[in-house]
C-alpha cells in the first residue's frame, strides 16, 4: 500500500500499523517502511507525535496548526487502549466539564504522556480482566474524525467512573456528568457491576440508581440485585472517609453533600 493511501483513512496511528500495511505481504522491509514515514515527517505531511506514533497533516496545513484529536490519539497509545472515565462521558457529549484529561484503559504498563495541552493517562485494568480481548467488556468502536476511537459504554462508564471516583473529577462533576445520560441499558449495568467483583462498587451503583429512579426508570429487580452484593458492614460512600449519614439499605456512610445534592443550591 502506497504510504499517502494508508494516511487517509489513518489520521492517527502507531509504527507496527503502517508497517504492516506497507510491507506489501512482505515485499518490502520494515527498514523501507520506516524510511518512507521519516520523509514524510520531514516534508511536513506527518506529526512524529512521541515514538513509533504518527499524526497526518492535512494538506495545505503545516504540522504545528494541525489539531490532532485527542480520542484517536489516546486509542493510539497502547494497541489496546480504550478511552474510559470522565473522557468517555465527554466522547459521549455526557460530561458536566470539559477536561484536557484523558484516561484510557490498558492491559499494558504506560507513562502519563502530554502532547501540546492535553494529558494522556493510562490506568491499568483489573487484573481478572487483563485477559479478556475485550479488557471485560462494555467497549465501543466508534468512527470518529476519519478513524476509529475505542471507548467504554455508558453503562461502564457509569460503573467504572463509581468504582474509581478518583477519575471522575469529584463528586459534583461526576454526578452532574451521569445526570446527563437520559438512558442507561441497566440490565448491563448490573451485569458489568457483578463482574467488577466490588461490594463497595455495587453499594454506590445502588445508590446512584436509586437517587435517580425516576429518572432512569430503574425496577426493584435492578436495586435488589446490586443490593444483594453490598458490603457486609458500613462503609464510606468517598474515599476520603468523609463522615456523614448511614444509608442502611446499601451500607454506606453517605456524605450529606452527596446525599441531598445540595450544589444544585448554587449550581
Amino acid at each position: 500500500m502506497r504510504p499517502t493511501h494508508f494516511f487517509r483513512n489513518h489520521p492517527v496511528f502507531r509504527h507496527d500499523e503502517f508497517v504492516e500495511a506497507h510491507s506489501g505481504s512482505g515485499t518490502r522491509s520494515p527498514l523501507t517502511s520506516q524510511a518512507a514515514l521519516k520523509q514524510h515527517v520531514a516534508a511536513g505531511n506527518l506529526i512524529h507525535v512521541r515514538r513509533s506514533l504518527y499524526a497526518v497533516v492535512p494538506p495545505g496545513l503545516q504540522p504545528a496548526e494541525v489539531p490532532v484529536d485527542p480520542y484517536l490519539l489516546a486509542t493510539q497509545l497502547t494497541d489496546d487502549a480504550v478511552v474510559a472515565f470522565h473522557a468517555a462521558l465527554q466522547f459521549h457529549g455526557k460530561a458536566y466539564s470539559i477536561w484536557r484529561r484523558f484516561h484510557y484503559l490498558t492491559r499494558n504498563r504506560a507513562r502519563p504522556f502530554s502532547f501540546r495541552d492535553a494529558e494522556f493517562v493510562p490506568v491499568l485494568a483489573p487484573l481478572h480482566f487483563r485477559s479478556s480481548p475485550d479488557l471485560g467488556g462494555g467497549v465501543l468502536e466508534r468512527s470518529h474524525a476519519g478513524g476509529v476511537v475505542r471507548v467504554t459504554t455508558l453503562e461502564r462508564t457509569l460503573v467504572d467512573i463509581l468504582h474509581q471516583p478518583g477519575k471522575g473529577g469529584g463528586w459534583e462533576e461526576t454526578w452532574r456528568s451521569l445526570e446527563m445520560v437520559e438512558f442507561f441499558d441497566l440490565d448491563a449495568v448490573v451485569e458489568y457491576t457483578s463482574k467488577v467483583g466490588s461490594a463497595l462498587a455495587a453499594a454506590r451503583v445502588g445508590f446512584f440508581l436509586e437517587q435517580h429512579r425516576e429518572a432512569l426508570m430503574v425496577e426493584d429487580h435492578h436495586l435488589d440485585a446490586l443490593r444483594e452484593r453490598r458490603p457486609a458492614q458500613a462503609a464510606y460512600f468517598d474515599p476520603a472517609r468523609t463522615p456523614g449519614t448511614l444509608v442502611a439499605g446499601w451500607n454506606l456512610v453517605v456524605s450529606e453533600q452527596i446525599l441531598q445534592r445540595s450544589w444544585q443550591e448554587v449550581g
